[in-house]
């Protein structure tokens, strides 16, 4: 396990997979072996609540660094939290050059990094476009994709509720792949766009093959630039 804390991030996430899912519903993790030992790689998961970062995290072995919008650092004890076990802010709804940045140096240092490729939280039925930022994140640092089928996070933390329900998390981890094995236009902008629906396909694959039924949601032209809008 890379990065500062090994002993705490492991903790914490057995506090949560066994203590809270525990006595939620209960995890299980597929695919895990899908995920590289060492190296760069970009985790990109179903994005339906706020449990999914812990939950994606609880699924696999490797320590993972991730985003989190930036009003949850100013919390005196939880911004703390999160920041010993790897997150780091981001601003919503904007292109964030820091955090930008600071993801491409993690990737460079061969860190497993999650960014949800929707940048904000879905219904649980549809999944919205990619965002830009993963294609950019892929191209520039060449780490390889996983993509994350995220299922039952919502019912136990349902998005809007003070309380859910129990129900079985599982977290799916496909195959990994990266930019340029579906880049193959000469447009940039349409490889952007071949990525992007790749990445989209194989998230809602993973999840239908899974008891949770997605559909694509139509395109919009507001998409969101990077990253994680926190919503």
């Amino acid at each position: 396990m890379t990065g500062k804390h090994p002993v705490w991030y492991a903790f914490v996430r057995w506090m949560v997979r066994y203590v809270y899912l525990g006595t939620h519903g209960g995890m299980v993790s597929i695919g895990e072996s899908n995920i590289p030992k060492g190296g760069p790689v970009l985790i990109a998961p179903l994005h339906i609540s706020h449990l999914d970062p812990p939950a994606v995290a609880c699924g696999m072995r490797r320590r993972l660094r991730f985003m989190a919008k930036d009003e949850l650092f100013n919390h005196p004890l939880f911004g703390k939290l999160i920041a010993s076990l790897g997150a780091f802010p981001v601003k919503r709804g904007e292109t964030d050059t820091e955090s930008i940045r600071k993801a491409i140096s993690l990737l460079e240092e061969g860190e497993a990094v999650l960014i949800f490729p929707e940048g904000t939280r879905g219904d649980g039925i549809t999944i919205q476009e990619m965002s830009r930022g993963v294609a950019m994140l892929a191209k520039r640092t060449k780490a390889p994709v996983v993509p994350v089928g995220v299922i039952g996070t919502n019912v136990v933390m349902p998005r809007g509720k003070s309380k859910g329900q129990k129900c079985m998390v599982k977290l799916v981890y496909g195959v990994p792949f990266t930019y340029e094995e579906v880049a193959t236009s000469r447009n940039e902008r349409e490889n952007r766009d071949l990525f992007a629906h790749e990445l989209q396909k194989r998230i809602v694959e993973l999840c239908n093959s899974n008891g949770m039924p997605l559909k694509i949601a139509q395109p919009h032209s507001d998409s969101v630039a990077f990253g994680y809008s926190g919503q």
